[in-house]
């Protein structure tokens, strides 16, 4: 053995004792204990970013089943420290190794030497520096339980890769995983230092501390010290890189393009995922408007329309641009924060809290990663445009585009309220070709960019408190939106918005018995200070769970792209009515609509306590059946909170006192209901009214047979006619059918000791000596609709077909419903309603009845009302 082979073995031995006999040592290892950053240092500037137990609830224990690789897009020292430090606080797999990352400066001396001495002796065996993609380091580590880093964009490695064909972290882990049987768990993460949108140009703010897409260290720094409860921080589900590699369109391309493709769709994932906090990129109403006008198709579309019209087409460009500036939203950060400001002082002066379901709203912000979300609330107050928003905006999500109608877009709310989000739309597009195609062209470019759409699937707001018929001219625009390829899917997201008092009480009481609607104007806004001086109660916000169009198209095997016309609005009906329902399931029962339903359900106008909560029994008992959304008041203590809406409405003169002097209400104590009071209890017994009106339909069937012993059957056809009669006012559920709806209600039935199932007969019914009363308490609720359509056809009775426009009809149907109401032919004050004569109108019209004329129809119709009223009164 030569002398130069003698030094050598002897430096091996003395640096295996130094560096252990593996001699893998790298700076890409970060072992937290920072030779130059203090760890308290460390943990003060990490300890003031929050990071949501929810949102890694997905990394508990996911070590175990294989290994874990967190994904960042851009490199950055900053956040691998934060997620080292604080997912090893939370016991959760926590990052120790960064790919293409050196750590040099930042480990203890006696790391660095392992390092260095480890270099020297490899250099010395080998002549080249040691590299860990070559010496099976980082399979070592990752099969030991530690997990790693990734970035996806950075211009050093991008050179490296490409121009160098250096190792590429992506295929390494590629080639790992199909040598292990251990999945590799790849976990998209993001770190979003400033809720604002991305601009399409830079501020000198933005070349200075770098844009919020890419924060520079300063920037990251002030955002820890102004505001850290603003900065997010994203996890996104784990993406199991062997199920990827197993996928067909994946499985047989080569490492290099499977590398390409994983690296596409990692940066992909987290686009969207950053997208859902700040929203899409922000572009100005100017440049907006640019790229609509200059569509291909809309320039053909103008030439065409200029033609037909026999304009310029500068006269037309000039129409168009016009509309676009009537229309367009004027997104603005800062009008958005006063925005928050401004409402936070404000609802905690007019509600006593807000009910929300953050779940949903994290659905929302996980969904919107896919498609845009189209929020379909339902409409009681124009507070409802600014709820959502305001929920969404506070829980660091970029507040939707708000379809308004133009009846807002008065001053000075209405350039507020487009800087909000708000688009403005006429109430009708009727004869109006150029308007209706551009607004079309912004609806598609709001889904292109990838802003959420907000709009109410009611049109107007409800002044019955019941969910109206939905209007389908909005939704048609969306289907044809995406069957235009505006966007890869939509995202429709029921909500439902209830309030124990609306702040319209009044003005709904007003127009519902036939008063004109004041027009929205300035004066408006400023009588409305007088809301800051009462309290309203609670705000409930409830999502239904979110469905894809696409989906919903599968479902029916629909295709968008061959249906006719007819079918398009067939699809746009059936869609609309899933909102409904959906929204209806939504719904959240509130002390005040079971208490004013039971007021109002009662036979006579005086009753007592006991008669009140014999009612309130049989419909909590259906509600629990139901699995019904009951309010938390509710569901803490039912019986404090049915009081205390008791108190309020004695309070509020809806209802009175028999005895003024009793302080404490007894079983025994009487209560009376002026007539004028009860158009505003009915508001409130219509906020629950969904629930009970398939228990209403199968008790007035019940009823209808006359018999103590019912099968089921004997049910079904007067529950299909009710449920055909009152179709524009109350919802079909095309998921269910009318037997299956008849069965759950008599489970609750049952359960409620209203009837007991016939020992001797299958699917056999006998009622009970209570059942008869408390049938009569369900069916109560069809009562006051019948008296509408009661009145409405004495009206097609006596005039001819056409004698009248459809609202001077209503206005008729109103005279004659107060000189039956005078006469005691119709007995309850709240079905002198406009809107149960207009649905009334409506269901004739569309049946047979069109006037005087029809006379055998009128005549089936009368009977079958007056046989109906009867079972219900009697």
């Amino acid at each position: 053995m030569g002398i130069l082979s003698q030094i050598k073995t002897i430096w091996s031995n003395n640096i295996n004792k130094i560096v252990g006999e593996t001699g893998d040592h790298f700076s890409c290892f970060y072992p937290g204990n920072s030779g130059f950053l203090p760890s308290y240092l460390i943990n003060n500037i990490f300890d003031k970013i929050k990071l949501d137990p929810k949102k890694t609830e997905k990394l508990n224990r996911l070590n175990e089943k294989g290994v874990v690789i967190y994904v960042g897009k851009y490199k950055s020292l900053f956040e691998f420290l934060y997620y080292h430090t604080a997912l090893k606080k939370s016991a959760l797999p926590y990052p120790e190794i960064a790919f293409e990352s050196n750590f040099f400066f930042l480990l203890p001396i006696n790391r660095l030497l392992k390092i260095i001495t480890s270099q020297i002796e490899h250099i010395i065996r080998y002549f080249e520096i040691k590299n860990p993609y070559h010496t099976q380091y980082f399979e070592q580590e990752f099969s030991s339980g530690r997990s790693g880093f990734l970035y996806m964009v950075e211009a050093k490695n991008f050179y490296r890769r490409f121009v160098k064909s250096k190792p590429d972290p992506l295929r390494h882990l590629i080639e790992l995983q199909k040598k292990s049987q251990k999945p590799i768990f790849l976990v998209p993460q993001v770190i979003v230092f400033s809720v604002k949108p991305v601009r399409t140009t830079s501020t000198f703010i933005d070349i200075l501390l770098g844009s919020n897409e890419k924060p520079g260290k300063l920037k990251r720094l002030l955002s820890i010290w102004q505001k850290p409860e603003k900065i997010c921080v994203e996890i996104s589900d784990p993406l199991n890189l062997q199920q990827f590699l197993n996928l067909p369109d994946i499985r047989d391309i080569d490492e290099d393009f499977q590398a390409y493709t994983l690296r596409t769709h990692l940066i992909d994932l987290l686009n969207r995922q950053k997208k859902s906090i700040t929203g899409p990129i922000l572009k100005s109403r100017e440049e907006l408007t640019e790229d609509i006008l200059t569509q291909q198709s809309l320039q053909n579309f103008m030439r065409e329309h200029s033609e037909n019209e026999g304009q310029s087409l500068m006269v037309t460009h000039k129409k168009a641009a016009a509309y676009i500036e009537e229309i367009a939203a004027n997104y603005s950060l800062n009008i958005i924060f006063i925005f928050e400001k401004v409402l936070t002082w404000a609802f905690n002066n007019i509600f006593e809290g807000l009910v929300v379901d953050y779940e949903g709203l994290d659905r929302i912000k996980e969904e919107s990663k896919k498609a845009p979300v189209i929020l379909a609330p339902c409409h009681k107050s124009h507070l409802d445009y600014l709820l959502l928003s305001y929920l969404m905006f506070k829980n660091n999500m970029p507040c939707p585009h708000i379809a308004a109608g133009k009846n807002l877009s008065f001053w000075p709310l209405g350039p507020i309220f487009r800087g909000g989000g708000a688009f403005f739309l006429r109430r009708t597009f009727k004869g109006a070709i150029l308007y209706s195609r551009i607004f079309a062209a912004y609806i598609e470019k709001l889904l292109s960019e990838g802003f959420n759409i907000e709009f109410f699937i009611e049109g107007g707001r409800s002044r019955t408190g019941k969910l109206l018929p939905p209007k389908l001219g909005f939704l048609s625009i969306l289907i044809k939106a995406y069957k235009n390829g505006a966007c890869e899917d939509l995202i429709f997201m029921p909500t439902y918005v209830g309030y124990d008092r609306v702040l319209e009480e009044d003005a709904y009481l007003h127009e519902i018995e036939g008063g004109k609607k004041n027009p929205e104007n300035l004066s408006q806004l400023i009588k409305a200070r007088k809301f800051l001086k009462k309290k309203y109660g609670k705000v409930y916000i409830k999502f239904h769970e979110p469905f894809a169009l696409s989906d919903y198209l599968d479902e029916r095997e629909i295709d968008i792209n061959q249906i006719t016309n007819e079918e398009h609005m067939a699809l746009c009906k059936n869609l609309g009515y899933r909102l409904l329902n959906s929204i209806n399931k939504a719904s959240i029962i509130t002390p005040h609509g079971i208490i004013a339903s039971a007021v109002l359900n009662s036979t006579g106008s005086s009753f007592s306590k006991k008669e009140i909560m014999f009612r309130v029994n049989s419909y909590m008992n259906l509600l629990t059946i139901s699995n019904a959304e009951l309010a938390d008041t509710l569901t803490i203590d039912p019986d404090l909170a049915l009081n205390h809406v008791l108190k309020t409405f004695v309070d509020r003169k809806f209802i009175e006192l028999a005895d003024e002097t009793e302080d404490e209400f007894t079983d025994n104590t009487r209560f009376f209901v002026k007539d004028n009071k009860r158009p505003i209890l009915d508001y409130y017994k219509n906020n629950a009214i969904c629930f009970f009106i398939p228990a209403a339909y199968t008790a007035t069937a019940i009823l209808k047979t006359d018999k103590f012993q019912f099968s089921s059957d004997d049910l079904t056809e007067t529950y299909r006619f009710l449920e055909n009669f009152f179709i524009d006012e109350f919802s079909f559920n095309e998921e269910t059918t009318c037997i299956e709806e008849i069965h759950i209600s008599i489970r609750a039935f049952i359960d409620d000791g209203i009837m007991v199932p016939n020992q001797s007969f299958s699917d056999t019914y006998n009622l009970t000596s209570e059942g008869y009363r408390k049938l009569k308490g369900f069916s109560e609720f069809l009562r006051p609709f019948l008296e509408s359509y009661k009145v409405a056809l004495m009206y097609f009775e006596r005039y001819p077909k056409d004698k009248h426009d459809p609202k001077e009809r209503i206005k008729k149907m109103q005279s004659k419903g107060i000189s039956y109401y005078k006469r005691q032919e119709i007995m309850l004050k709240e079905s002198l309603s406009k809107i149960n004569y207009t649905n009334a109108a409506n269901f004739f019209i569309n049946n047979g009845v069109q006037g005087s004329e029809d006379i055998e129809e009128i005549k089936k119709y009368k009977e079958i009302i007056e046989d109906l009223l009867t079972i219900v009164t009697s």
